[in-house]
């Protein structure tokens, strides 16, 4: 197994958990733009792939309670196909002012990795057609490059198609 590299970028709680599970990944910094925190932009500043820069969103179910869907950056999730596969019927995104409270991270910065408690996670099933994606190190700026299937392995994520077709 690759040990895990190391970085000058500042070690957040997902990279320190990365590194507990012996996981090789990257710190990928990228110059912050407060008026545009899309993954579209973080793509573009990277120079990377947009199908590679996955989002993660926080959404709450009418049964299962919390879940986590991580999706294409460019993408819009599809709530019904959401619902369906964490076993709610209907499902929506968590109000922002709640994010922090509910996961430990703000806007611009909520990773799939460390969150205050472990909730239902779904990634798109697109992330296996590359080697490696970016999702958010837990602080703006700071982007964590790994391979999807250990992501998938590390958060208990469940691969599933979030999209609309």
């Amino acid at each position: 197994m690759k040990t895990p590299k190391r970085h000058a970028a500042t070690k957040t709680n997902a990279a320190r958990l990365l590194d507990q599970a012996k996981i090789a990944y990257e710190l990928i910094p990228y110059e912050v733009d407060e008026s545009d925190l899309s993954a579209t932009h973080v793509a573009e500043t990277l120079g990377e792939n947009v199908d590679q820069v996955f989002k993660t969103l926080v959404l709450h179910g009418d049964k299962s309670g919390y879940f986590v869907c991580i999706i294409p950056g460019d993408k819009e999730l599809n709530l019904k196909l959401a619902a369906k596969v964490s076993g709610n019927k209907n499902c929506a995104m968590i109000p922002m002012k709640d994010l922090l409270g509910i996961t430990g991270y703000i806007r611009g910065a909520c990773s799939p990795i460390g969150m205050k408690k472990h909730f239902p996670t779904y990634i798109h099933e697109t992330c296996l057609e590359f080697d490696f994606i970016y999702v958010s190190a837990g602080q703006r700026g700071l982007q964590i490059k790994v391979a999807p299937k250990e992501l998938i392995d590390l958060v208990r994520a469940q691969v599933e198609c979030l999209l609309h077709n």
